[in-house]
């Protein structure tokens, strides 16, 4: 069943009226602990690939 352009536009702003919008307070937090989690799993990752790369280098007798 195929709508008219009118008819969509109806119900897309029957939907946007659904959402929940975040607060700025909600919306602030979350991005704070977004680059908390990035920078944490950053710095994982650099460890890991640094004792890693150490313990290659050293099986393959390239150490110093």
């Amino acid at each position: 069943m195929k709508t008219t352009p009118m008819e969509f536009g109806r119900e897309v702003r029957q939907e946007i009226s659904r959402v929940t919008w975040p607060t700025r307070k909600e919306t602030v937090v979350t991005t704070i602990l977004v680059f908390i989690m990035v920078f944490i799993c950053a710095t994982y990752f650099l460890l890991v690939d640094q004792v890693l790369s150490t313990v290659v280098k050293y099986v393959l007798g390239m150490w110093g």
